[in-house]
């Protein structure tokens, strides 16, 4: 099958979230399968070109952009079997992925880029799989001015995140070629694209088959749940893999000592180095906790800092890693400084780091106000370290409370989203850690799953085969 992506981000070129590393890891386990597979993303400005060996610019084309044209061009490389073009114009490139004042332009022009693209390629796509807002825009191109050109190609839209829809003028859809005809959730002279691709591609998808449920829902459907309703049968979810040779504890050069299901050894060690990095106290038998991610309400945030302080007077510890919104980077300041020995705080960013407190925690706290799909828990999984999470979206698909089903449990969960359920799983997972042979039973459940992409891989080729029979019977 000969597959196109299309994406704002895509690792390793240029990363801001989780949608990078879909669109960076998918392609190659497709590939990996025998399909032919293609990327596009913008050449943003914080691409470096040498270190990727991306060539010089060849020979231009002219996109129509409105009453006149835009000259794109079209440099590629080849990784792991997958070609990756890097779509470059003064329209479209900036230093940031996203934030432009005119992203709704510029991420408009780079859909009709690619498929102006596609148009006069030799071999034309079987299957065009865009991603969230930026690139949704390609997908009515496919189904309406492009469809004589590229009239084979089925089209499936993803959904990471709902809450970005990438609201605009509706005058963006007279730059790119498409039709204003309104849909009825779009406001007067208002543009939706998001909305556009949801209602014309033939599969829609999201990254978990709870938060395909709940996007359903007034919840969390952010306002399009009716216009998904009316998709309910073509709508799918598949669970996001993660790259289990960056993430893996026996060959991880992050961390200090490398363990494995066959030898644990290596996770006390860890710890004791993280303990002593952080300036905590160190001891095997204290409970230490990891929270990766951005410190604002969507990842529990709110709910969590209430908590902080009594589970600390429990005796166990916290390492906390991220940055977000400034009250509570304020708050997590305080509470460090006035728990000096048992709260570390690191602000910002830092993979390496990420990696050695995946490999020393002894649990991972999530408890997301929503989460599409979530990578913590799944990373966590591999290095045997304990997830704490609400029960919603990719994390209700994932997570098993080991309280619940005491043989295949793989973490402790709750469902409302308030401090005291979020203190009970916390406490219900102390409990076990203090219980050895429960504790080693379950952190060797956890190793053993397979989150790999080429099991999410799998899945996404039989839902491309579901588009393509939509596209034919259409």
């Amino acid at each position: 099958m000969r597959i196109v992506f299309a994406a704002a981000e895509v690792a390793p070129y240029a990363k801001v979230g989780g949608l990078a590393d879909v669109a960076g890891s998918l392609p190659q386990a497709l590939a990996a399968l025998g399909h032919d597979v293609s990327v596009y993303l913008p050449f943003h400005g914080t691409i470096d070109a040498a270190k990727f060996g991306i060539p010089e610019d060849a020979e231009p084309r002219s996109v129509p952009y409105g009453r006149s044209h835009v000259r794109v061009w079209y440099p590629h490389v080849t990784r792991d079997g997958v070609r990756v073009v890097f779509v470059k114009s003064p329209r479209i490139c900036r230093d940031k992925v996203y934030g432009a004042p005119d992203d709704a332009k510029r991420y408009a022009l780079f859909a009709r880029a690619v498929a102006e693209d596609l148009k006069d390629s030799r071999v034309r796509p079987d299957l065009v799989h865009a991603h969230d807002w930026h690139a949704a825009l390609l997908v009515p191109m496919v189904a309406g001015p492009y469809r004589r050109a590229l009239r084979q190609a089925a089209t499936v839209f993803t959904i990471h995140n709902l809450a970005y829809q990438g609201h605009s003028g509706a005058e963006v859809l007279d730059l790119v070629g498409l039709p204003k005809r309104r849909l009825k959730v779009e406001a007067p002279r208002q543009l939706n694209p998001m909305a556009r691709a949801i209602a014309s591609a033939d599969i829609v998808s999201t990254v978990s088959q709870r938060y395909a449920q709940e996007i359903l829902t007034e919840e969390f459907g952010a306002g399009l749940q009716d216009l998904l309703a009316t998709r309910r049968d073509d709508l799918r979810g598949i669970v996001n893999g993660i790259d289990v040779e960056a993430f893996d504890p026996a060959s991880d050069r992050h961390i200090p000592a490398r363990y494995s299901l066959r030898d644990m050894r290596g996770k006390a060690q860890d710890k004791a180095a993280l303990q002593k990095e952080l300036g905590l106290a160190v001891g095997t038998g204290i409970p230490l906790f990891g929270v990766i991610g951005r410190l604002v309400e969507q990842k529990g945030i709110d709910i969590l800092t209430p908590v902080a302080p009594e589970l600390l007077r429990t005796g166990a510890q916290i390492a906390v890693l991220g940055s977000g919104e400034p009250k509570y980077e304020a708050m997590w300041k305080d509470l460090a400084e006035r728990h000096k020995g048992t709260l570390s705080l690191t602000l910002g960013f830092d993979a390496a780091l990420a990696q050695r407190i995946y490999a020393a925690a002894d649990m991972f706290l999530m408890p997301s106000r929503f989460e599409p799909c979530g990578l913590g828990q799944l990373i966590s999984f591999r290095y045997g370290t304990i997830p704490v999470v609400r029960a919603v979206g990719g994390l209700a698909d994932t997570v098993r409370d080991a309280d619940a089903d005491r043989r295949s449990g793989t973490g402790f969960s709750f469902t409302e989203y308030a401090t005291a359920p979020l203190a009970d799983a916390i406490r219900r997972g102390v409990r076990a850690y203090r219980d050895e042979s429960r504790w080693s039973a379950l952190r060797e459940r956890v190793m053993k799953l397979d989150h790999s992409w080429t099991a999410s891989a799998k899945r996404y080729v039989e839902m491309y085969e579901s588009a393509r029979e939509a596209r034919r019977a259409a």
